[in-house]
């Protein structure tokens, strides 16, 4: 059986990961010069499937440079921030069981590590320490990547998914304030840092009263090219010794906004309707199910929503250009136009719509909304 040959909910590597050459130039420069960055886009649109693919691709050619990835998505306290960095590191840094009981001895003794080794040895090592005493003393954890870094002649480059997640700490600034103290002192380590809560993580490096205001470089992430995600759809169709003209492969990425996960979600749906030569009613049938498929989650999140940000939604799909002008308030029962802008806030907190306050992030739901949900009743 042949497997499918799109990847979506997971990250894209190698043959699965498409273009972004100017941006995986970019990341791997800074990473070579040890320069701390920020990359912000919308949820689901490659962040970290193209810190991945620039880490393998630095480590297959530079032995010395070690990438460390920590996932903050279910880490609440600063505790864990601590654990979950100094396993990270000792993990990347580490190859050998014993180098894990010297490193702890040398780098962590205030905190009186504990290194726990089971039968099956590398795969089972792991490191005890008082995270709450770290809590109180944080720099040897702080700046345990530093030390050994230096100690062993290596480049680190540690990467953050879901970094927003630190501003829902307990005293949330303070904490911020002994990342960037010492992290900016770092010469051998860089950090790169992103998450999926795009006006978090905006909040956290773009104000000036926080912490880590202009901590970085900031890379941002455009959509990819509808005529690349055509070439790529037809080359992933081919590998399986399937085809699809490229006028059918740009037509479902187009379907869905050349989102990065909606575009191989759909192209795979469409891939298992396709026997041997793709069909346009492939697409629009795999189109229709996937909306379908979705229609329970995005029935909730409609549900979630206040009647005038559904009505302001409404306004968007049917392209009123002028939302905050009187006929529009009056046509879609919008209140005042201080009142669109307070919605308008909202609903770009909540990220369904952009920054602009016009434009859908998911443009699935866009079309459920259109097609299923705003659809009057006979």
């Amino acid at each position: 059986m042949v497997n499918p040959p799109f990847v979506f909910g997971r990250v894209a590597d190698r043959e699965n990961f498409v273009d972004r050459d100017a941006e995986r130039a970019h990341l791997r420069a800074n990473f070579s010069a040890l320069v701390n960055t920020v990359i912000i886009s919308p949820r689901r649109w490659g962040k970290s499937s193209l810190v991945q693919q620039v880490a393998e691709d630095m480590q297959a050619t530079d032995k010395r440079t070690r990438v460390v990835f920590i996932d903050l998505f279910s880490v609440r306290t600063e505790a864990g921030f601590y654990a979950s960095l100094a396993k990270g590191v000792m993990k990347a840094t580490m190859s050998k069981w014993d180098d894990w009981v010297d490193a702890a001895a040398k780098f962590l003794s205030h905190l009186r590590p504990k290194v726990t080794i089971a039968a099956d040895l590398q795969q089972s090592i792991t490191l005890d320490v008082d995270w709450q005493q770290a809590e109180q003393d944080p720099d040897e954890v702080l700046d345990l990547a530093e030390r050994i870094a230096e100690s062993k002649k290596l480049r680190l480059v540690i990467c953050i998914d879901e970094f927003q997640a630190i501003t829902g700490f307990a005293d949330s600034e303070a904490f911020q304030r002994k990342l960037r103290s010492h992290w900016q002192q770092h010469q051998h380590v860089c950090y790169c840092l992103y998450g999926s809560k795009r006006h978090m993580l905006l909040d956290v490096f773009s104000n000036p009263d926080l912490p880590f205001y202009r901590f970085g470089d900031i890379m941002t992430l455009s959509k990819i090219d509808n005529a690349v995600w055509g070439d790529f759809i037809v080359a992933r169709f081919a590998a399986t010794g399937k085809s699809i003209t490229p006028d059918l492969a740009r037509h479902i990425a187009s379907l869905v906004d050349n989102h990065s996960y909606y575009t191989q979600q759909l192209a795979q749906q469409v891939w298992f309707r396709t026997a041997k030569t793709c069909k346009p009613d492939a697409i629009e049938q795999a189109w229709s199910d996937l909306t379908d498929q979705l229609g329970l989650l995005f029935t909730g999140l409609a549900y979630s929503l206040a009647t005038s940000q559904l009505n302001y939604l409404r306004a968007l799909i049917d392209d009123r250009q002028r939302l905050s002008s009187k006929e529009t308030i009056k046509d879609y029962h919008l209140g005042t136009s201080a009142n669109v802008t307070r919605i308008r806030e909202a609903l770009v907190k909540r990220e369904i719509v952009d920054s602009d306050g016009e434009t859908f992030l998911d443009p699935v739901f866009k079309h459920w909304l259109a097609t299923r949900y705003f659809v009057p009743q006979p």
